[in-house]
């Protein structure tokens, strides 16, 4: 099927090659329905896009049926989980796309569809590919059945595979461990501008969780700090645990406690519970970032997280660590959480990190640094 492309003289923007502006390709699986923040990061790019002109940009994402249109390609996937994440059969679809869109820049957001082919389609349209690593194998791991220890070589050896051929890592974190190689490029993450302080909203006594709804996520943890203690839990979200929660919640005799509601998509609405909050708690113990507790600490709401979550260096005062696994310690971060939100957070550090992270400013030191990669490829081989 034709791929409908922007004419390359439309809206010319202030990067250009070829004679037109730079092409970009993001490449993911995990773009579902109720997906986090993978597809935050991409919807936030193909925004910036549209409105600056700055690149040409398009999304590859499995799909219910294939489909080509304003820079958003899918397809065909069967789906396989609640929040409507799909596998397409194959990788023929993706690298025929790849293969038309000829971009300048391809970045592999998953080390799963294929990824050897879809490296060997755009090396051959004449394409660099980054690899972004947003995941873990310990992550991965842990959505598995069976211990840890057993699944977490095999993810290893299969993400060194993934990236052998890539021209570059993109990562927040140092992905050696996993890939066998450092990171190239930063990762950058940002926020929607409805993550701010909300003077308007009372700031309550409760607890939140937002996000996936799974062991993997530490949801387990914080239902057992909650046994024993005076707070009011809220769990706001959808995953492969989502059916099983209430059974979980009535035998820990927390079902006068914890409230169960569903996934929200609007950010306005995530925001503004984010801004109701005593604290946020983000108890996973292999988070590769950790947005939710980014745009949490933007509305100025106390955050509550895993020692090793690389967001709670971005934080700053609002973060309170705890040791993975440690439930007793996870109560006390929550109490002591709790207590600064009961004296409204701190609003002014939330300016300050929404300010920091915004996607506009993000998205550009993005684009230099992909510009920068090209120009040292353009010399390489010139040498």
């Amino acid at each position: 099927m034709p791929i409908a492309r922007p004419l390359d003289g439309e809206r010319p923007g202030p990067t250009r090659r070829h004679g037109r502006r730079l092409r970009i390709v993001d490449v993911t699986l995990w773009y579902g329905e109720r997906s986090g923040g993978i597809k935050s990061y991409l919807d936030a790019k193909r925004r910036h896009a549209a409105t600056t002109g700055a690149f040409e940009h398009h999304v590859i994402v499995p799909g219910e049926r294939d489909g080509h249109h304003d820079g958003m390609h899918r397809i065909r996937g069967v789906r396989v989980t609640r929040n409507d994440y799909r596998l397409p059969p194959g990788g023929r679809g993706l690298c025929r796309t790849i293969a038309e869109l000829r971009p300048d820049v391809v970045l592999l957001h998953d080390p799963f569809w294929t990824p050897r082919q879809a490296v060997a389609a755009a090396h051959a349209s004449g394409s660099l590919v980054v690899a972004v690593h947003h995941g873990s194998a310990a992550l991965d791991a842990a959505g598995m059945p069976g211990p840890d220890l057993l699944w977490t070589p095999v993810f290893r050896a299969w993400i060194r595979h993934a990236y052998r051929a890539v021209d570059a890592v993109m990562s927040v974190v140092d992905p050696t461990p996993d890939s066998g190689r450092g990171a190239d490029l930063p990762l950058r993450l940002g926020l929607d501008p409805a993550f701010r302080p909300r003077p308007e909203v009372v700031r309550g006594d409760e607890v939140l969780y937002l996000g996936r709804l799974s062991r993997s996520k530490g949801v387990g943890d914080l239902l057992d700090a909650a046994v024993g203690a005076d707070w009011r839990l809220r769990l706001v979200g959808d995953g492969p645990w989502r059916t099983g929660l209430p059974a979980e919640i009535a035998t820990r005799g927390l079902s006068e406690r914890v409230t169960l509601e569903p996934y929200v998509e609007d950010r306005a609405a995530v925001a503004a519970r984010y801004a109701r909050a005593a604290c946020v708690v983000m108890p996973g113990p292999n988070e590769t970032f950790g947005l939710v507790g980014l745009e949490a600490a933007a509305t100025g709401a106390p955050v509550v997280c895993c020692a090793g979550a690389p967001s709670a260096a971005r934080i700053g005062p609002l973060a309170h660590r705890f040791p993975a696994g440690d439930v007793g310690a996870l109560r006390a971060a929550v109490d002591a959480a709790r207590a600064r939100g009961a004296a409204g957070g701190d609003p002014a550090l939330g300016r300050r990190i929404a300010w920091r992270h915004g996607w506009t400013t993000l998205f550009h030191e993005e684009l230099v640094d992909l510009v920068a990669l090209l120009e040292r490829a353009e010399r390489s081989v010139a040498a």
